[in-house]
């Protein structure tokens, strides 16, 4: 399959991924290597894997990096509470005989190593992760086993594609890099978003669309606590919809309460009055 067979086939998930990112999926399922993607919040990472595991009929596991993250979440644990009971039931178990896979519980980065199709492993938002825990997936990114004191090493029985997000929150490690290949996610062009938006909300009136991605494209560039995502966009073009607004000039007051949508702290609500809508959506027409 080509990067441009797979450009194709994950458009028909609803992801519409530029030649860049096409290529580097492309290159990373081809080479085995892991894909760090890049970029701001917003701008479709987590989808990407969602959409590859679509694509790939995989399993999608997901692990969710947050500070404080540490190998009895993201890898391993064992089940205490089955020892204890295992010990209650016959007196005199060895040690050895409680510490068997029979009790271990498989978090993500265990689960996805261990599963008889190769999945598509999500490390989302690597960069809140604390710094000590890369070095936890630094053996799983080079060698895919982990290493389990108990019981020894356990090697892949299938090789994950792995995929991580990071948003910028903080640098990471060149060591993680290294085993990476790379992609930056910005947010999408007009003309990429306009896809989106056909792929993912095909009822929705070509000049409608235009002027909601241009409204959104426009709020971007304005200076904004947090600017709208793609998510922030379908679900505005939904609301929209659901409204039965044909096209933002028609209903000021309607469009202005939508911005719920898109708008996600009062000080951005605060930076988009009436006014200033109504210019923005005068540029989109």
């Amino acid at each position: 399959m080509t990067y441009r067979d797979l450009q194709h086939r994950l458009a028909q998930t609803g992801y519409v991924a530029d030649d860049a990112l096409a290529m580097a999926l492309h290159l990373a399922l081809a080479l085995g290597r892991p894909l760090l993607v890049e970029g701001p919040a917003g701008v479709g990472k987590t989808e990407i894997a969602k959409a590859l595991a679509a694509v790939r009929g995989a399993r999608l596991i997901r692990l969710q990096c947050y500070e404080g993250l540490d190998a009895s979440a993201a890898i391993y644990e064992w089940n205490y509470q089955r020892q204890l009971l295992a010990i209650r039931a016959a007196e005199g178990v060895g040690e050895d005989a409680l510490f068997t896979e029979k009790y271990l519980l498989k978090r993500p980065l265990l689960e996805a190593i261990t599963q008889d199709k190769p999945p598509v492993l999500l490390i989302d938002e690597i960069d809140r992760a604390d710094e000590e825990f890369e070095a936890y997936l630094l053996e799983i990114l080079s060698d895919f086993q982990i290493t389990v004191p108990e019981l020894g090493t356990i090697a892949a029985t299938s090789r994950p594609m792995v995929i991580l997000t990071a948003n910028g929150t903080r640098d990471l490690s060149d060591a993680l890099r290294r085993r990476c290949l790379y992609v930056h996610v910005s947010y999408p062009s007009p003309e990429a978003e306009l896809a989106i938006l056909a792929r993912r909300a095909p009822g929705i009136e070509a000049r409608l669309a235009r002027q909601i991605v241009g409204v959104v494209q426009a709020l971007r560039r304005e200076e904004l606590e947090k600017k709208p995502g793609v998510a922030e966009m379908l679900d505005w073009a939904a609301a929209l919809s659901g409204l039965g607004v044909n096209d933002l000039a028609d209903d000021p007051a309607a469009v202005q309460a939508s911005l719920v949508c898109l708008l996600k702290t009062a000080a951005d609500r605060d930076a988009v009055p009436p006014e200033v809508l109504a210019r923005l959506v005068g540029r989109a027409a």
